[in-house]
């Protein structure tokens, strides 16, 4: 094509006699669910859904059971996103100075905080309401406690000390525990296992983002591994230990009777697949290496729950 030329135009845009195809949703629209798929932590929901499912079925392994998981994982889900609202509720002034979160809508103004109180408030108590009515007293307690504990001990604890990884890990693994016990009125062994998985899996993983955002949460003034003075190193000694503690933990199952061998290898190899970039962040801390480490730890756990699916179905 010489420099003269121009490419032939699209028939759909040539031609007038073509409609013009309004969007379905405006710009604005668009917009808005944006700042509310912030508001709510689309990707964290996502998994505390699949998590919650996990529970359910393990409890009742049946299409009913299934059904009435995903009844009770909405209900779970309705609670997580209030517990992720009034976090960035009660963190506004902080999220504004840290690159990660500026852009946020409680921030910028985008969305009111009244608005976002008042939608957290309605989706805590909808949650709760519905878990105890539908299913049991148990399960809503416990979703309570997980809300309590997340928003009142973990939130503010973030400024304090660098134990709030400890506290906010434990809504972080709840979801299966809960869903467990909405099914089958009480906490079963599988839903302990799973929720122990959970909890230690969430260390390496954070200690990996800890120390790429330490700039970020010294600047917040975030008590996080990595961030405070003489902290250095912390983070990746914290994720080798807690590599090395998941895997007894996930031993678990197989000790009680409850899994077989396919559990017992596959639960070895994404341990120590999980152990082996840990160690290196230990032994260096560097971008590579925590990059490394976040990427083996999205891969562990879609793998465990596959593991723990598969298991029962191989047993016969």
């Amino acid at each position: 094509m010489t420099t003269t030329e121009l490419p032939p135009v699209p028939l759909a845009v040539a031609s007038p006699a073509a409609p013009a195809v309004a969007p379905l949703v405006s710009p604005a629209e668009t917009t808005l669910l944006a700042h509310w798929g912030e508001l709510l932590r689309v990707r964290i929901a996502s998994m505390v859904v699949l998590t919650a499912l996990l529970g359910a079925w393990l409890a009742e392994p049946t299409l009913h059971g299934l059904v009435r998981g995903f009844e009770a994982a909405v209900y779970i889900l309705l609670v997580t996103a209030s517990a992720s609202i009034l976090n960035q509720v009660f963190e506004r002034d902080t999220d504004r100075l840290m690159e990660r979160t500026r852009r946020r809508p409680l921030v910028t103004g985008d969305v009111s905080v009244a608005t976002a109180t008042w939608v957290a408030l309605f989706t805590a108590a909808a949650g709760t309401v519905g878990l105890a009515t539908r299913f049991n007293l148990l399960s809503a307690v416990l979703l309570l406690a997980t809300l309590v504990s997340y928003v009142a001990i973990y939130t503010p604890l973030k400024r304090v000390s660098t134990l709030n990884t400890a506290f906010g890990a434990i809504p972080g693994a709840a979801p299966p525990l809960i869903a467990y016990a909405a099914l089958a009125g009480e906490v079963g062994p599988w839903a302990w296992a799973v929720f122990g998985v959970l909890y230690i899996w969430q260390f390496p993983h954070f200690m990996a983002i800890a120390w790429r955002c330490r700039e970020d949460y010294a600047r917040a003034g975030h008590k996080m591994v990595g961030a405070v003075p003489g902290s250095e190193g912390m983070a990746g000694r914290q994720a080798l230990v807690y590599s090395l503690a998941i895997v007894p933990v996930s031993m678990l199952p197989a000790m009680w009777g409850m899994a077989g061998l396919v559990y017992v290898v596959g639960a070895l190899c994404l341990g120590l697949a999980y152990i082996v970039p840990s160690a290196r962040f230990a032994a260096r801390e560097d971008a590579p290496r925590a990059r490394a480490l976040l990427l083996v730890s999205l891969f562990y756990l879609p793998l465990y729950f596959l593991l723990v699916l598969v298991d029962p179905v191989v047993r016969g």
